[in-house]
């Protein structure tokens, strides 16, 4: 569901909103938060668009640290400054802390038991699911892109190839197919 209208888009209200926010979305992100962060900032707080969601994740991907941590420090200094920054930090990091302090602890006592390995099995499954199903819910703002569907879909499985199959480094992707996205944008824009 993409929201185009401005005068349908939201904001966080306060600090409190975007550290429960941001918390709300740490604590259901097992595996990763990509899935979580899209349908809680797109389609229930509309606090970005799809097409904005996809931008400003492609920038966290390129800054180094973890994405979504990248992705709170955009959204709460955007919106609130460095009290935002830190208040998007705090809900992203301070409950999941204490979570896995918790399972540490417990999973110390019972790693070897069988039924814990195969649910470990079973929730990576589920996580890969989860990135797959994300990525198909992100290809219509791609196909809206200014290079094109095909560009895009050239360029995702080249991504695709690279990454899971030829195990190149994130930086070398970048390297090399950061300037050929940036060229074909640059052309269509440009024309």
């Amino acid at each position: 569901m993409e929201i185009n209208s401005e005068t349908t888009r939201q904001h966080p209200q306060s600090l409190s909103d975007l550290f429960i926010t941001f918390t709300v979305m740490a604590l259901q992100g097992f595996g990763g938060v990509l899935t979580v962060a899209q349908r809680e900032l797109v389609e229930k707080k509309r606090w970005m668009t799809n097409a904005e969601f996809v931008e400003e994740w492609a920038v966290a991907q390129i800054m180094p640290g973890p994405n979504i941590i990248n992705l709170c420090i955009m959204l709460g200094g955007r919106y609130f400054g460095l009290r935002g920054v830190l208040a998007s930090i705090a809900g992203m990091l301070f409950a999941p802390l204490l979570l896995l302090l918790l399972v540490a602890l417990i999973y110390a006592q019972f790693a070897s038991h069988p039924g814990v390995v195969g649910a470990l099995r079973g929730m990576g499954a589920v996580a890969a699911g989860l990135i797959v199903a994300s990525g198909i819910k992100m290809i219509p703002s791609q196909l809206k892109n200014p290079m094109g569907g095909i560009s895009c879909l050239l360029l995702g499985m080249s991504s695709f190839v690279a990454v899971a199959l030829m195990h190149w480094p994130l930086v070398y992707l970048l390297l090399v197919l950061g300037p050929v996205a940036y060229f074909l944008t640059y052309r269509k824009l440009s024309e």
